[in-house]
């Protein structure tokens, strides 16, 4: 990826320490995480689906209930307790 633009920002106190302190744990640079932070809080358009199988791939695995189980869970959802 060829860096061709420069921003400046300003940044308070402490997320200065906070870019500061992940950069030097990462043994990274403070643009690394400034970009990571970008790529996180503002995702590029045109590709939602392959954006949402990634999240949808990272996510923490969960229980999921026997097919009874859910059958019941959502008959009671939608109002119908048995």
């Amino acid at each position: 990826m060829s860096m061709t633009h420069r921003l400046q920002i300003l940044l308070d106190e402490e997320r200065h320490r906070r870019v500061i302190a992940v950069a030097a744990s990462r043994h990274v640079s403070v643009a690394t995480v400034i970009r990571e932070a970008i790529d996180r809080g503002l995702p590029t358009t045109g590709r939602p689906r392959e954006e949402a199988a990634s999240r949808f791939l990272a996510a923490e695995p969960m229980d999921v209930p026997e097919v009874d189980e859910l059958l019941d869970e959502l008959d009671q959802l939608r109002g119908r307790r048995g």
